[in-house]
């Protein structure tokens, strides 16, 4: 059995539901409904890591233990570098002796295997990072990414999480100076000058604007417009235009078109996506998709169809995540034939904000 380190925490549980009633009594004595209460469903994920009937377990010592207290140790270690890294060369650029909050730095590791037709491949392992560097006023960020997802075709982005690393296209990291502006109370405007961190580099400028309305007390618009040169590569355009909203037993639905000007090629990729999402517990989320992928050259047409399922449940914390996404899709290389898989993923953040 693992060692739960945080079992003292339960030691404190009923003293913080006793002041958390006492200062309800004291501020709104008027109001005494159960949404003022502190409750266990409304703790943050990464509170406890253990279900009820463990809470008063007797420690069980193993070398299991001291390894998995190890690699505890080791993330919340690494953790700190990869915050405090950030946090430095905020403070270093700058020349402000406090950090800018928020920052986005983080780091995430896995690994992951793909069974097609029950031929299951060798776990292969998987890396992505983002150093994200405030350093005037919050408006003036220098961001360093293991990927561009401009150069990265619009079916693979699509398809992102069922394909393992060596499925993906290679784009090189990026480094960029990414300047923030406000157009209005509902759109937000960033220009990135920058170049792939190769040699020779290839200097690239980004612009992207996003904006999110309220369409009516059920639904929601969002338009992602962006605008970017690389200097090998040459121009492009992605549009991407999502509607959502909640619709039935807190199911949450989204329809996604994106289309996607590639200048090499000289054509536009499309996409079509509806999804929806539900977290099924306090560890478990659900998300089935149906997507239609498309493209202008040399005609107008469909170059995929899929339908997969992600299931990602919270192993550890809230750093520590399991998936598990079987996947159909009939692709136009393969004559519109069926191909079935199964992707096994484990993934580690190291970041101070995992909403990623």
């Amino acid at each position: 059995m693992m060692c739960f380190r945080l079992t003292g925490v339960v030691f404190l549980l009923p003293i913080l539901l006793l002041a958390s009633l006492d200062a309800v009594a004291d501020t709104q004595p008027e109001d005494r409904s159960v949404s003022h209460l502190l409750t266990v469903e409304s703790l943050p994920p990464g509170f406890y890591t253990f279900s009820p009937d463990e809470y008063w377990l007797v420690r069980d010592d193993s070398y299991w233990t001291h390894f998995s207290n190890w690699v505890l140790g080791q993330h919340d270690l690494q953790s700190d570098r990869v915050r405090s890294l950030g946090e430095w060369a905020d403070r270093t650029l700058s020349g402000n002796p406090r950090a800018a909050p928020n920052n986005e730095s983080y780091l995430r590791i896995g690994l992951a295997t793909e069974s097609e037709y029950g031929d299951v491949a060798q776990f292969e392992p998987e890396a992505r990072f983002k150093l994200d560097i405030p350093t005037v006023e919050e408006k003036l960020r220098l961001v360093i990414e293991s990927e561009s997802d401009e150069l990265i075709p619009l079916s693979e982005r699509r398809r992102d999480r069922q394909l393992t690393e060596d499925q993906r296209t290679e784009t090189d990291a990026t480094g960029a100076l990414r300047y923030l502006s406000e157009l209005s109370d509902h759109i937000n405007l960033s220009n990135d000058i920058g170049a792939r961190l190769r040699f020779p580099p290839d200097a690239f400028w980004r612009a992207r604007t996003r904006g999110v309305w309220s369409l009516d007390e059920n639904w929601r618009f969002t338009i992602d417009q962006r605008i970017y040169y690389f200097h090998v590569d040459g121009w492009g355009e992605r549009t991407w235009l999502g509607f959502d909203r909640t619709v039935f037993d807190d199911w949450h639905f989204l329809s996604a078109s994106e289309a996607a000007w590639v200048h090499s090629d000289r054509k536009f990729q499309l996409s079509q996506v509806f999804g929806l999402y539900k977290q099924l517990n306090n560890r478990a989320e659900l998300n089935p998709r149906l997507g239609v992928l498309g493209e202008s050259k040399p005609g107008w047409r469909t170059t995929d169809v899929f339908a997969d399922v992600t299931y990602r449940y919270r192993l550890y914390d809230d750093w520590l995540y399991g998936e598990v996404i079987p996947t159909v899709e009939f692709p136009r290389s393969y004559h519109f034939k069926d191909r079935v898989s199964l992707i096994l993923r484990i993934e580690l953040y190291f970041s101070g904000n995992l909403n990623l």
